[in-house]
């Protein structure tokens, strides 16, 4: 006997919104079909578990796919758990869920429904009409005392259920494909589409008899079963790539989040080596059905060097890009999981700090990245930075947080000066004041590290201060045979100001200086020499030159300035000339010339006079 029912009307107009839709990539309902198939094998086998009897149960659990391009027929079959006769009805002629209206109303909402949504809110079985003008569906229940029931529909206003006979437990699926829609009637097509979106399902899949996904998701197994070589190898396949990873993380979360995710990172940074950016390569799954491949909110986009998987299964199983960005839910497994990567990283650095090092000389771009465009993990980034130190031997680098265990107790700030070399940083007269008073100093030879540190401000409750912004002195300085009196000092000074006249902002005595005469300061220390050498690089053709805000500060005990202050009295031309190449020579060591040709004239001018 037939029966005859009438669709819900929610589901009615569920299945026109599918059946007519623009939407153009229907390829998804084979893996909407084929991953309702997976839980209902994924329910039998917890039913088997429980010590419940079943029905056949030497049956093997898997899903069977078959095509049949003559009949043009796609027929999709699972021997899980199956549906009773009231389960068909409830499952497919009515709402029976609060997602399936939630799903309901946002295509209804939408001017252009887009039905890659259908997966989000576990409707997935209507996707079928998209393809099929004739959708049936033969159940068993895994219950012995259940029979086997046969439920058909075009679609169009509602269904027929009628017993079956001969029907296996579990659910086979049987579409009568649209004559547009021919193509999933094609093996290779039908094998691609799983491929890609089911490779990973922990069941067997056959196609036409072959079994296609011979591929494991080993994110979701304990790490203590899985093999190096199975690592390298599934690194291979999933990051395209024939080099062992430099590094993996493999782990498990059940809290705030259901989290199984393997990630690895590459040997080597292709972006360095001058090749394109690079792009995420982390697939983002839900029981190890495909959601997003290459998922770019994944992850902030500092981190798009990873390769690897990410599976949740508190995600629905499809998330349009646009809601994924919107999507609560995505933003919390992002931090999640980045907060977890940086914590590996960290554990890393003290575990394996030459494999870490090496990571470092890859990837220090991207950390540094991190601190700059990354607020949530600032702080947390800070600490994986790594540096050259005043006080280390050549090649060896301190973290942030080992410098503020080697301050003195009188030291309040982190120092740093950014300069082309070491050499050049132990030569600076910014650095004089730091190695009088044994105070210890990153060198930063990066030109992004100016960035990183103004906007990382502050690490463990200390400021990092640039050297040419530190208000220090030196203190008990050395007494030389002949210097300038205070009060000689800032009559020179006084001198060098009106002779330099718009050159520089103001002249005064240094309490920083040892051994070089002179040094240029920023005017208000907002910016040092290479931020005002970037602002002068991103000055408009033609524009403004940069208004000029160097002080100059003079060092009283130096003998260049104890003799300019006699000649200044007695050849006041030559002692101009000299001015202007201490103020030049005091820009080059600040890295702040910007034509050299008048300082190279002049100290050819000087140079034939002193030979006279």
């Amino acid at each position: 006997m037939v029966e005859k029912h009438v669709f819900q009307a929610e589901i009615q107009q569920l299945l026109n919104i599918v059946i007519h839709s623009l939407y153009t990539d229907k390829e998804i309902f084979i893996r909407e079909l084929v991953s309702n198939g997976a839980d209902a094998l994924e329910k039998l086998r917890f039913v088997q578990t429980a010590g419940n009897t079943v029905f056949q149960s030497e049956i093997p659990l898997k899903i069977e796919v078959s095509t049949d391009e003559k009949e043009n027929l796609i027929t999709i079959t699972d021997t899980g758990v199956g549906m009773t006769h009231s389960e068909l009805v409830e499952n497919l002629g009515t709402i029976a869920h609060s997602g399936s209206k939630a799903f309901l109303q946002k295509l209804t909402a939408d001017k252009k429904p887009d039905v890659s949504l259908i997966g989000q809110f576990g409707v997935g079985f209507y996707s079928a009409f998209m393809v099929a003008s004739k959708v049936s569906v033969d159940s068993r229940s895994y219950l012995a005392e259940e029979k086997g029931w046969r439920w058909t529909s075009d679609g169009a206003g509602g269904y027929e259920i009628e017993e079956a006979s001969d029907v296996a437990r579990g659910t086979k699926i049987t579409l009568v494909l649209k004559e547009e829609c021919k193509e999933f009637t094609e093996g290779w097509r039908v094998e691609e589409i799983i491929k890609k979106y089911s490779n990973f399902v922990a069941f067997p899949i056959e196609l036409n008899g072959t079994l296609v996904n011979t591929k494991q998701g080993i994110w979701s197994r304990s790490k203590n079963e899985i093999k190096e070589e199975e690592y390298d190898e599934f690194y291979s396949y999933i990051g395209h790539d024939k080099e062992k990873p430099l590094m993996r993380l493999h782990f498990n979360a059940d809290a705030p989040l259901a989290i199984q995710s393997l990630l690895y990172v590459p040997g080597r940074n292709l972006e360095v080596m001058g090749m394109a950016r690079s792009e995420s390569d982390v697939n983002l799954y839900c029981r190890r059905v495909l959601i997003e491949p290459k998922a770019k909110t994944l992850f902030p986009e500092w981190l798009r060097f990873l390769k690897g998987a990410v599976d949740s299964e508190d995600l629905p199983l499809n998330i349009s890009r646009e809601s994924m960005q919107d999507s609560t839910l995505m933003q919390k497994l992002n931090k999640v999981i980045t907060t977890r990567f940086i914590k590996f990283l960290d554990d890393q650095s003290e575990k394996q700090p030459e494999t870490y090092t090496k990571f470092y000389k890859e990837y220090s771009r991207f950390l540094k990245e991190g601190v700059v465009i990354d607020y949530t993990h600032r702080e947390s980034l800070g600490k994986l930075l790594r540096y050259d130190s005043s006080v280390l031997a050549k090649e060896v680098q301190t973290s942030l947080a080992d410098y503020i265990k080697r301050m003195p107790s009188e030291q309040k700030d982190i120092y740093y000066l950014l300069t082309p070399s070491r050499a050049t940083a132990e030569t600076s007269p910014y650095y004089e004041v730091f190695a009088a008073r044994k105070y210890e100093v990153l060198f930063l030879s990066d030109p992004w590290d100016e960035f990183v540190m103004e906007h990382l401000r502050v690490f463990d409750g200390k400021t990092l201060t640039a050297a040419e912004k530190a208000d220090l002195s030196v203190e008990n300085p050395d007494k030389v045979e002949s210097e300038l009196s205070p009060e000689e000092a800032k009559e020179l000074g006084a001198w060098l100001k009106e002779s330099l006249g718009g050159k520089v902002n103001e002249v005064r005595v240094s309490e920083r200086l040892v051994g070089s005469p002179v040094v240029v300061i920023d005017k208000d220390k907002m910016l040092t020499s290479s931020m005002r050498q970037m602002l002068k690089r991103m000055k408009p053709e033609g524009g403004d030159e940069p208004e000029i805000n160097h002080d100059l500060e003079i060092n009283r005990r130096h003998s260049v300035m104890v003799r300019l202050n006699v000649i200044r009295k007695t050849n006041a031309p030559l002692a101009l000339k000299v001015s202007e190449q201490l103020l030049d020579n005091a820009k080059v060591a600040a890295g702040v010339m910007e034509d050299p040709r008048s300082m190279l004239a002049r100290l050819n001018d000087l140079l034939a006079e002193v030979l006279k």
